[in-house]
């Protein structure tokens, strides 16, 4: 823990200290800072400290990857040095800033605010997921013989426990959403719970029946969305002594009465098209799409629109019960595994050697921002090698239609516990490949080697 404090103590330095900082928060690799005067910023002294493998910026938002569990330690610690100190933040400056940051980056933005509705959800589908696995090795009678007759309770009661996540998923996704969008947590959850009600197939609107649950996670963002909005324009509206009773009652009515008539339709639209194109895309391109999504994802993650994937993974497996989208994109992560391994061994850099050997383990466990940041970034050709590496594995797991029951949240090797049933050797062959063919390009690649 001192090592901890520490680090949290000199990225504070680094920053420009307590009154500089205009938002903190982490994701689980990355320290996340938003500052209110850009030039106090020491980024120099930041990347170079010991414990930092990587910087990057999306939008206003400077980012330092200390990785896994670690970022949550690092911004506790630095919170609690905070609230330490003595002296009161500039809030003019604060105002400016913020007004400033509104009109900068509006897709990133918006992108962020998408990503911090289902990054809280991270350790339910990380625990869902290896659950699942744990279950799908339970049931091979070649692994573990006559198990699943044996136990057959045992099997429901692990069942209950991994999929607990996707029977309540619109509601946690309708609380996030208003929490990330400043509406009431309570009227989010009620806005997604009108969606999923049961009671929904008993009404005809239209000459059609409603469908419960219809557009997924999709329809829930749109409708919590506009009750946000709507929220707070009563907020503003009704007078103080009547707004807390008639706020929550014309907002639910206005919003739930837009949502069964407007925007559930077209959440059901949109969720379906993302599905049904995601699906036919996979299926028909094959090794060329596969190769593409695979490729293409580092640069997308360097940019912040890989956050935009995110209810992509989920609506396929509400559609399908499975992800074959996932596994592909997780190639590219597996192609900076080889793509590190190369420059291991060819590096003279004692420095660069100690990130890597670092930085090594937790890649093979699907976290690859130490390696990204910290490794083949900065030394440009590894970080094509990688993801060209990356672009080999994902044309084979799309030819071999590898899927995961999963929707995000695990990767690498943990990944396999996940994979449908019968694609597990196929998605670890895969795996090998990516490594090889990442080292190979990267070793042909070459790069420079920086000196101490």
């Amino acid at each position: 823990m001192e090592k901890t404090a520490a680090l949290a103590s000199e990225i504070l330095l680094g920053i420009g200290g307590k009154e500089n900082i205009l938002r903190l928060e982490n994701c689980m690799t990355r320290v996340r800072v938003e500052v209110v005067d850009e030039t106090r910023l020491e980024l120099a002294r930041l990347k170079k400290l010991p414990g930092v493998s990587g910087y990057v910026k999306q939008g206003q938002q400077h980012q330092l990857i200390v990785g896994p569990g670690k970022a949550a330690q690092v911004v506790d610690a630095m919170r609690a040095q905070m609230a330490g100190e003595g002296g009161a933040p500039d809030d003019a400056a604060r105002v400016r800033a913020q007004a400033k940051a509104k009109y900068k980056a509006p897709m990133s933005d918006a992108l962020r605010q998408l990503a911090n509705v289902f990054i809280p959800l991270i350790p339910a589908f990380i625990a869902s997921g290896l659950i699942t696995g744990i279950i799908n090795i339970l049931k091979r009678p070649d692994i573990v013989g006559d198990f699943a007759n044996h136990y057959p309770n045992l099997l429901g009661v692990l069942g209950i426990f991994g999929s607990a996540v996707f029977a309540i998923m619109n509601i946690l996704v309708g609380v996030n959403t208003a929490k990330v969008f400043g509406g009431s947590l309570a009227m989010g959850g009620v806005m997604a719970g009108i969606l999923s009600s049961p009671q929904l197939a008993q009404i005809t609107l239209f000459g059609e029946a409603l469908q419960p649950g219809r557009g997924g996670v999709i329809a829930v963002l749109l409708v919590v969305v506009l009750m946000c909005w709507i929220e707070k324009k009563l907020r503003s509206l009704l007078p103080g002594s009547i707004e807390l009773i008639l706020n929550p009652l014309l907002t639910t009515l206005i919003a739930g009465g837009i949502a069964i008539i407007a925007l559930q339709p077209l959440g059901g639209w949109i969720s379906e098209s993302i599905a049904h194109g995601a699906s036919w895309a996979i299926d028909r391109g094959g090794l060329l799409v596969g190769a593409v999504l695979a490729g293409a994802f580092l640069p997308l993650v360097l940019t912040g629109l890989h956050q935009g994937l995110v209810p992509i993974h989920v609506e396929l497996v509400q559609a399908h019960g499975i992800n074959p989208l996932f596994p592909i994109l997780a190639m590219a992560g597996v192609g900076q595994i080889g793509a590190a391994i190369a420059v291991l061994m060819k590096t003279r850099n004692a420095r660069l050697k100690k990130v890597i050997k670092g930085a090594l383990p937790v890649g093979l466990l699907g976290i690859g921002e130490p390696l990204i940041f910290g490794v083949t970034l900065p030394l440009g050709k590894p970080f094509i090698g990688a993801c060209l590496g990356g672009a080999v594995g994902g044309a084979l797991i799309s030819y071999w239609k590898v899927a995961t029951v999963i929707t995000f949240g695990i990767s690498g090797l943990p990944l396999a516990l996940t994979i449908v049933t019968g694609k597990v050797m196929l998605y670890l062959l895969g795996y090998l490949v990516a490594v090889i063919a990442g080292f190979i390009f990267t070793w042909l690649l070459g790069f420079n080697d920086p000196e101490e």
